[in-house]
């Protein structure tokens, strides 16, 4: 079986079911708005595009849209989810063992998400997973978030790996872009968020549970 060195993941949505304490911490900022609160399984398919656009679009959901309220809240969500990342947060079941899996084998883990590295970084350590990744690359560290290649290729850098052997493992869109931009195979959650369904967004690879990671891994079109 031959993998990939290099294998870059997404992290909401595809490593971690964070949708419990983003919601939390929208909720926060709604109930301060005097805007109703939303239920978790609604917010799951308002993330993936960062804290100003789930904002946003929490409020567009609970009202009147208001572009204006979307940057003075963003301390009141960023201090409340910081304070609360990893209440609820979970690992999606099978993850730690593919995880295990993969280093075992030799390759190469990362994170690359539109997350802020602080935050990314502060979730990781509460997940216990300090030492388990070669690079955690938030927005912020990057000239421009995924889609956008260059958000890839800072994380290959950052953790020593080379595009011609390498892929990314993320669950949305956004992700599928960030891979096609980059020249990177594709293996695609089915269970994570997003609001265009996974099978539509051209992965190399489709599972539906951790344990399926490694075989697509093998299985991905070689450069």
């Amino acid at each position: 079986m031959t993998l990939p060195k290099t294998i870059l993941f997404d992290l909401d949505g595809t490593l971690v079911d964070t949708a419990p304490d983003l919601a939390g911490a929208m909720n926060h900022v709604l109930a301060g708005l005097g805007r109703p609160t939303l239920p978790v399984d609604m917010v799951r398919h308002l993330v993936g595009h960062g804290a100003r656009a789930l904002i946003s679009r929490g409020l567009e959901v609970t009202g009147e849209a208001r572009p204006d309220l979307v940057e003075p809240s963003m301390p009141l969500f960023l201090d409340h989810y910081a304070a609360h990342i990893a209440d609820a947060s979970r690992p999606f079941d099978g993850v730690e063992p593919a995880l295990d899996a993969l280093a075992a084998a030799g390759c190469r883990l990362a994170i690359c998400t539109n997350k802020p590295t602080g935050l990314a970084n502060r979730l990781v350590a509460a997940l216990g997973w300090q030492g388990r990744f070669a690079a955690v690359i938030g927005h912020d560290m990057a000239p421009k978030a995924k889609p956008d290649a260059s958000h890839v290729m800072v994380t290959l850098a950052a953790c020593g790996g080379e595009a011609g052997d390498a892929a990314f493992v993320g669950d949305s869109a956004t992700d599928a872009g960030a891979a096609r931009n980059a020249g990177l195979p594709l293996v695609l959650v089915r269970f994570g968020y997003t609001d265009v369904p996974a099978d539509t967004l051209g992965a190399d690879a489709l599972i539906d549970h951790y344990d399926e990671l490694v075989p697509a891994l093998a299985g991905l079109p070689r450069a």
